[in-house]
């Protein structure tokens, strides 16, 4: 009786407010939760690979993927401004599971195996945290690893002890200064040996990505690996 009710009660709520994707307006199946597959496949340009090499990578870190370009003023930094300010982490969500989906049929993770790999959601500060109320990188994360079958590192494995500045319109020096020493691994048991994905929003320069890596290597992590949904 109770399941038939709550049938119900979803079946009137889809009828009064029928799920909408968030970039296009158009109604959504059952299967999508707020980003259309049209969207997802046909709206955003895919990363310029062009880009990527000519950043130098550090030693350890295995590979980088970036899934889309980022669009300044487009269809893309409306989505993530959604995410991060808007609170709408379901968007997060949806995100990471097309990436996952995206690197798991390209193979791109397969040296990776799920029992000693894990995921980073690039950690916040504690007060910009409690100010905005979440990690908008973790949420990307959820969905990845709902699709990648990676578990997430617990809260306070590796915490973020600077509160930085913005990074928006800094050079790429005035990034790495304001970034330094901005993460510190508390948990080096949970670090060591294991091979770690790094989760964020977007790759501009690398700066906070590779600091974060810095602190994994003193952490004596294995192979390391960056994704994120964007690169500008």
């Amino acid at each position: 009786m109770e399941q038939v009710i709550n049938y119900i009660r979803s079946s009137i709520s889809e009828l009064m407010f029928p799920k909408v994707c968030a970039i296009c307006g158009f109604s959504l199946s059952k299967r999508q939760n707020f980003i259309c597959n049209d969207c997802s496949q046909n709206r955003f340009e895919r990363a310029v690979s062009g880009r990527a090499e000519r950043i130098n990578l550090p030693e350890s870190v295995a590979g980088r993927f970036a899934l889309w370009q980022f669009d300044k003023g487009g269809y893309l930094q409306d989505l993530l401004h959604k995410l991060k300010y808007h609170r709408l982490t379901g968007v997060g969500v949806d995100l990471g599971a097309i990436l996952g989906n995206t690197i798991k049929k390209e193979q791109i993770l397969k040296s990776f195996n799920a029992e000693n790999t894990s995921i980073l959601p690039v950690p916040l500060h504690l007060k910009k945290r409690k100010l905005r109320g979440f990690n908008q990188a973790f949420f990307i994360a959820k969905g990845f690893s709902g699709k990648m079958k990676y578990d997430i590192l617990k809260k306070g494995v590796v915490e973020r002890v600077k509160n930085t500045k913005t990074q928006t319109g800094f050079t790429l020096n005035k990034r790495r200064e304001n970034i330094a020493g901005a993460f510190k691994v508390v948990q080096k048991e949970e670090i060591s040996g294991k091979n770690i994905i790094i989760i964020d929003d977007v790759f501009t320069t690398g700066a906070t990505a590779f600091e974060l890596v810095t602190e994994l290597e003193r952490a004596k992590a294995g192979k390391i690996f960056i994704v994120t949904v964007a690169q500008a």
